[in-house]
């Protein structure tokens, strides 16, 4: 599997609602997630292992998966030519 930044973002309005749906629909994740809330950063961050993109996206409820970012994170090796590292996909 691979590793996965998991972005999801709300508004200051939506914040409660956000926390109470994940809570109440996701509650396992609530507490994997970290929120930047209260720095008025009004997301919410995992990383998690997951076989896509598309399943790293079902870590988020339903209702703020159209706003949520999914990122595929890459360790690179210290004495990585930049050539190996921003090869064309």
């Amino acid at each position: 599997m691979d590793r996965y930044m998991v972005i999801s973002e709300h508004t200051a309005e939506e914040c409660r609602m956000a926390t109470k749906h994940f809570a109440q629909y996701h509650a396992s994740f609530m507490t994997h997630f970290e929120w930047g809330c209260l720095d008025n950063d009004h997301h919410a961050y995992n990383i998690i292992e997951a076989n896509s993109h598309e399943e790293a996206k079902m870590s988020v409820p339903p209702l703020f998966r159209d706003k949520t970012k999914v990122i595929k994170l890459t360790y690179f090796k210290p004495r990585a030519s930049a050539e190996k590292i921003h090869r064309e996909q």
